[in-house]
């Protein structure tokens, strides 16, 4: 590693530097680079670019003009072509938490610039995946029904034969089953190490993913329609355009009787009317960690249903990832510094894949 101390730059809110910003991964960048902190609040961000501000632009300008590293997250403005031009210096940008599709970067402008990118949005997925294992053992054992009879002081049988009968008791083991995934990102790829002791048969729908992945993890790709034919179903897809609504009347029809269905992706992939419905017939079990809207609205009916159990978009959030953001992107520093290749790199192919993504909207 080249003794030449480098310069490195945060750019975010105040939440993001207090909360993300960890004492020891600080001071291991420190080793080689001086850092520094620029305080910005633009909205936007995560499900659509971050508008352009000129004002904000300039001071953009300012800041990154002698930086090698630029790392941006919450509050950053656009980093725009005319902040590439001026950033001379800059050799690679850093997005702690936009969830893989850049839309604080113009991630074109930087591959012309030769300028590298990553995203360590994967942080979360950490504990998003075990959440998710989680949540698919809850509904295989119908335990969202058996502790709101517990809770309201009522007997979780009226006779002893439905102990062992129904949801919960048939087809309640996670071992040997036909596992689906929607989506096969960071998230899903780190579920199937956790599923591995089960030896379940993971099937996975994913167009974009690429298919020299099925091999080294021991999944299938499939159609839609057989994936959400499995015993469990697990929603991984991101936020886009192309997967709003995805999840629809049709496809939840396909749903298998005694089947499990798990969200901890985003709730607009699931039609939330259409899920309702679906859960009415009371043949299959849903855990959701989204939904759509959110916060779950108080008087809605998914909340008086038996056979769902609820959470509040926590599978993502705990202490550790929010540092491990942090960690991962001064893994990557120290990775560049060192002339390797990123892990987590973002390219012009990456975000094509995004309708939404337009950094000059």
């Amino acid at each position: 590693m080249s003794d030449v101390r480098r310069r490195v730059g945060l750019a975010a809110n105040e939440y993001v530097r207090s909360s993300y910003i960890g004492a020891a991964d600080l001071a291991r960048l420190e080793t080689v680079a001086d850092f520094s902190y620029r305080f910005f609040d633009r909205p936007g961000g995560l499900h659509s670019a971050v508008p352009h501000d000129a004002a904000a632009e300039a001071e953009m300008i300012e800041f990154a003009t002698d930086l090698d590293v630029l790392i941006v997250c919450h509050g950053s403005p656009l980093i725009s072509d005319a902040i590439l031009a001026s950033a001379e210096r800059l050799t690679l940008l850093g997005d702690l938490d936009g969830d893989r599709f850049s839309y604080r970067i113009d991630i074109a402008a930087a591959a012309r610039r030769g300028v590298r990118v990553v995203d360590t949005s994967h942080g979360s997925s950490y504990p998003t995946a075990e959440w998710a294992l989680g949540l698919a053992l809850v509904g295989l054992r119908n335990a969202g029904e058996h502790f709101r009879k517990m809770i309201a002081h009522e007997p979780p049988f009226t006779v002893p034969a439905e102990k062992r009968s129904g949801p919960g008791y048939e087809k309640a083991e996670l071992s040997d089953k036909r596992v689906g995934m929607i989506g096969f990102g960071h998230l899903a790829r780190r579920l199937t190490d956790f599923l591995g002791p089960f030896h379940v048969d993971i099937q996975a729908f994913d167009p974009y993913a690429p298919r020299v992945l099925s091999d080294p993890y021991g999944i299938t790709f499939a159609p839609l329609e057989t994936v959400l034919g499995c015993d469990v179903v697990f929603v991984l897809a991101p936020q886009t355009p192309a997967t709003e609504g995805m999840i629809g009347a049709a496809e939840l029809e396909l749903l298998q009787p005694g089947s499990v269905l798990v969200n901890v992706g985003r709730g607009k992939v699931v039609d939330s009317n259409a899920l309702i419905a679906r859960l009415r017939r009371g043949d299959i079990v849903a855990c959701l960690d989204v939904f759509d809207p959110e916060p779950v609205p108080l008087d809605s009916p998914i909340a008086d249903l038996p056979n769902v159990f609820l959470s509040p978009h926590i599978a993502g959030v705990t202490e550790e990832s929010r540092r491990r953001f942090f960690t991962l992107m001064v893994d990557e520093c120290l990775r560049h510094f060192a002339g390797l290749e990123p892990l987590a790199q973002l390219t012009p192919e990456n975000v094509r894949l995004n309708p939404a993504y337009n950094p000059s909207s």
